[in-house]
């Protein structure tokens, strides 16, 4: 099967002016990436507004099916390519946090809503989603979604792992000093439940926060395959089925599970 080829975008740097700002900079991100082969790009978490919003997500947030949605849905059509951006969704009065996939034709592939809160400016403003496995199919790939402090819990990125996904998507608004998580969680993640992970996060500063960037493509075999550094970027790289197969077949972690004795985790 033919490799996946991939773009994390790490980026714009701060706090966007404006949704409008954010809508250019992906199609600017959707260019680039499409001219290099590209099949799928990544933003990171709460993407299209920022992440530092406090009492300003309940005005900034959309529907899954409203018009930066639509405007999403062009670029993607426009360059043919997928698109995961994050976004603070809107459905009726409750606010989630959300990563949302539109297939290179503009078509939605699939809504996630994030069900690990972190901190109290997260569960202040949002509430937590109900379903952990969303899954989309791309180019053969099974894609599964899951957001930021969600890829922290092992069960989560397992239960992906046991459900068939082969690269799972994590939009990131990651802090310093937390750099332990792109640097050494998310590796092992992708090694103990063998899939690819990719991890696409914020830098620059928002408010209090200072996003530590190095978002990363995670390989099964135990590999980074691209890793960014704490700016701007755009980073490119192949999810190569072949390996993961090969990997799964070497490295027997889920086939040797002993899920009798694991009751007690539930």
């Amino acid at each position: 099967m033919t490799p996946l080829r991939i773009a994390l975008y790490q980026g714009p740097s701060g706090v966007p002016s404006s949704t409008a700002a954010t809508l250019d900079a992906l199609a600017s991100a959707a260019r680039r990436a499409a001219a290099a082969g590209v099949r799928l790009l990544l933003t990171n978490e709460l993407y299209l507004t920022g992440y530092a919003l406090d009492a300003a997500v309940r005005d900034l947030a959309e529907p899954a099916t409203g018009p930066s949605a639509d405007a999403v849905a062009r670029i993607a059509a426009e360059h043919g390519l997928a698109i995961g951006y994050g976004y603070p969704e809107r459905d009726g009065e409750t606010i989630f946090n959300s990563l949302q996939v539109i297939g290179p034709d503009g078509t939605r592939l699939a809504n996630y809503r994030k069900t690990h809160l972190f901190g109290a400016y997260e569960t202040t403003y949002f509430t937590p989603g109900s379903e952990l496995l969303v899954q989309a199919d791309l180019d053969g790939i099974r894609l599964g979604l899951l957001i930021c402090y969600d890829v922290e819990f092992p069960e989560t990125v397992r239960a992906h792992a046991l459900a068939g996904t082969e690269l799972l998507l994590a939009p990131t608004a990651l802090m310093r000093p937390y750099e332990i998580v792109p640097q050494t969680i998310v590796p092992a993640r992708a090694w103990e439940s063998q899939l690819y992970i990719a991890y696409a996060n914020r830098c620059g500063d928002e408010g209090d926060f200072t996003f530590a960037g190095l978002s990363c493509l995670a390989a099964p075999d135990g590999t980074v395959r691209a890793r960014a550094g704490a700016g701007e970027d755009l980073i490119v790289a192949d999810v190569d089925p072949g390996l993961l197969a090969a990997s799964r077949a070497e490295n027997t972690y889920l086939s040797d599970r002993r899920p009798a004795l694991y009751a007690s985790l539930t």
